[in-house]
């Protein structure tokens, strides 16, 4: 009989693969449909929809893409049906509370910059809402004493989420979830044929189960637009910033937004590279539509098995010991957790990247490119310091191959995030996505921006107004809808000692000014020193933020904003978040792994596939990163959510 040899297993039987992989793999020509698998015969596993659909077998659509975002508690709108309820100016509010002048605070827990690159990457597997409500642009006052920007557009652009069909207008404003909320690598493979097929190696002919079982790379990074040669009918991709004059250069991926920063896109390419190395790892005899399948599953448990085990637990988030499947729960994503919740914006470094590299990785007119983008090039004896700054990672697909797959994910690994608190980099604060209309690389970070961008977009003042747009409750309000008592002071809210500005006036630019430094260890920072950038874990400033709360809320705790609130939580013990913001994690992913059919507790078809083929999705991050890149394991850490201790 002839046999086939798995590495470092037993010969497997040709006969008992073929049966096991054509029982249930394909069972149906819907397997590789948006709709969902419905076979039910005895075999390796079932195939996991595109879109979500039949996930749960009693609720079809329930957690599918374009259902609506159910809530927790009650909306709350003006009128009761779509009006937002308002406070103060959302940008007003920004440069009091989320305003960081600039100045680093790093995670005092020491978790890496994939803490937001992964969170960034599950976000958009998790949400997308349908984006096209009606403008409602943020007014801007030039004349605030506390801005520093100048804004040519005289507002903040901005636009509410659509109303869901049926909603707004005699009953409650509901928005709409346009991908699936299941952990279902809809990033990696797109949530519907024509995208998984243009995705697929092979013709684009409207059958997507004759495609090859790889995914198309060139030379190893995700396919640009134009790659089956005609731009215009790939798929489409969020483009802004650099993209904007050259749309046809943006990378194409099983999510849109890929090209939103080079380290979200080598996160997509990394499990695109992921798959198609599991796909070279099984047999022969299996056709490209069984490998594929195969391969997915596996790269679905990877990512699940990551999040849950990995990324969850540096964030500090703990959750209900797994009691297995419950079709009672609904895994849905709620409202409160995408408007609110999994907002985790004061995370993001202001430098994307900031790793030593061995001289001669680049090039010099590699280097002196990178120089005119703005990004800070020290040559050293041995190695050259490379540091992007966040904002010259937006929409910049080229910066990805230039650098390196293996420099790139080296490098989230590398250095500590920014503490999850109240504060926001400008780089997202006020120049989102923006070139420097000079074209003046010195000014793309600190001090020095205002004199280089014109216009204000303010990603801490829309997630503000998100709230507002999505009827979310004011912060004790939404505090009570998780169980939790509401805050009767403000010092109860950041957990400092006074709310008294003093002598001060929140209007003053001084309020916001740090006095103090500390490092991981406690110790004192210099300030106006190389380490007051490079080492802070905590500051304090010359007012508290509990007291710039109370001045910008006119002394009423109940009228502080859900966002604001939030954000501005005292971090609970060995976690990243305050209580608020846990409590909805904690919520949220409980259900996403209780209610999720094929999550990979429950899923004995990922079992099958590690006995019979050898392959294990129960992986780490850094492994998956060393499997792919030129990166040996060493020179990860063990738990790449960690970054490596202070030198």
């Amino acid at each position: 009989m002839n046999r086939y040899r798995l590495r470092g297993r037993k010969p497997v039987s040709l006969l008992f693969l073929s049966f096991i992989v054509g029982a249930s793999v394909l069972a149906g020509p819907a397997q590789s449909q948006t709709s969902g698998s419905t076979d039910t015969s005895p075999g390796i596993f079932d195939i996991e929809s595109l879109d979500g659909t039949n996930n749960n077998q009693g609720n079809a659509n329930q957690g599918a893409a374009n259902t609506n975002y159910p809530r927790v508690g009650p909306a709350s709108y003006v009128d009761g049906k779509s009006k937002p309820v308002s406070g103060p100016n959302s940008r007003f509010v920004s440069n009091r509370i989320i305003n960081d002048v600039h100045q680093n605070i790093f995670s005092d827990r020491g978790v890496s910059q994939w803490g937001n690159v992964w969170g960034q990457f599950l976000d958009h597997n998790l949400g997308l809402r349908n984006e096209n409500g009606e403008t409602a642009n943020i007014p801007f006052n030039a004349n605030d004493p506390q801005e520093t920007f100048s804004n040519d557009l005289n507002v903040i652009p901005f636009n509410r989420s659509g109303a869901a069909p049926g909603t707004g207008v005699n009953n409650t404003r509901q928005q709409v979830n346009t991908v699936s909320s299941y952990i279902d690598a809809d990033v990696v493979y797109g949530g519907n044929n024509d995208r998984l097929e243009w995705l697929r190696e092979g013709s684009v002919d409207g059958n997507v189960r004759n495609n090859g079982a790889h995914l198309m790379l060139s030379n190893g990074y995700l396919p640009q637009a134009g790659a089956r040669g005609d731009a215009a009918s790939a798929p489409s991709m969020e483009v802004n910033g650099r993209l904007l004059d050259h749309p046809d250069d943006a990378f194409i991926a099983g999510d849109r937004r890929a090209n939103e920063n080079i380290a979200l896109s080598s996160t997509h390419t990394l499990f695109a590279r992921e798959h198609n190395r599991i796909v070279d790892q099984l047999p022969f005899f299996l056709t490209n539509e069984q490998k594929f399948q195969i391969a997915r599953k596996v790269v679905i448990g990877e990512i699940q098995f990551i999040t849950y085990n990995e990324f969850l637990p540096a964030m500090g988030v703990t959750l209900a010991p797994y009691q297995g499947y419950d079709p009672n729960v609904d895994a849905s994503v709620s409202n409160e957790f995408a408007a609110v919740g999994f907002r985790g914006h004061s995370q993001i470094h202001g430098e994307i990247l900031d790793l030593d590299v061995p001289n001669g990785t680049y090039t010099q007119a590699q280097l002196d490119a990178f120089e005119d983008l703005g990004i800070d090039v020290t040559v050293g004896p041995d190695a050259t310091n490379v540091q992007v700054p966040i904002g010259v990672g937006f929409f910049n697909p080229q910066l990805l191959k230039d650098l390196g797959e293996g420099v790139m994910l080296k490098g989230i690994g590398h250095k500590s995030e920014y503490n999850n608190d109240e504060m926001i980099d400008n780089q997202l604060r006020s120049t989102l996505f923006q070139i420097p209309v000079e074209g003046n690389p010195d000014c793309v970070d600190g001090v020095t921006m205002p004199e280089c961008f014109h216009a204000v977009v303010d990603l801490g003042a829309i997630d503000i107004e998100r709230a507002r747009d999505h009827g979310i409750p004011k912060y004790n309000d939404l505090r009570k809808a998780y169980g939790l008592a509401p805050k009767t002071s403000f010092t109860a809210i950041t957990g400092e000692a006074t709310e008294s500005l003093g002598r001060n006036s929140a209007d003053d630019p001084r309020s916001l000014e740090f006095v103090s430094l500390a490092d991981i260890d406690g110790n004192n920072i210099p300030l106006g020193t190389d380490e007051d950038e490079a080492q802070p874990t905590s500051g304090v400033r010359r007012t508290t933020t509990a007291a710039r709360l109370k001045a910008v809320y006119k002394g009423d705790v109940n009228a502080v904003d859900a966002f604001t609130g939030m954000i501005a939580e005292k971090s609970q013990p060995n976690s990243e978040m305050g209580e608020l913001e846990q409590a909805i994690w904690k919520k949220q992913f409980e259900a996403s792994r209780n209610g999720d059919r094929f999550y990979y507790q429950n899923n004995q078809g990922l079992a099958t596939i590690r006995a019979v083929f050898g392959i294990d999705f129960r992986t780490n991050l850094g492994d998956v990163i060393a499997r792919n890149t030129d990166v040996p394991r060493a020179d990860l850490e063990d738990n790449v959510f960690f970054s490596p201790p202070p030198d």
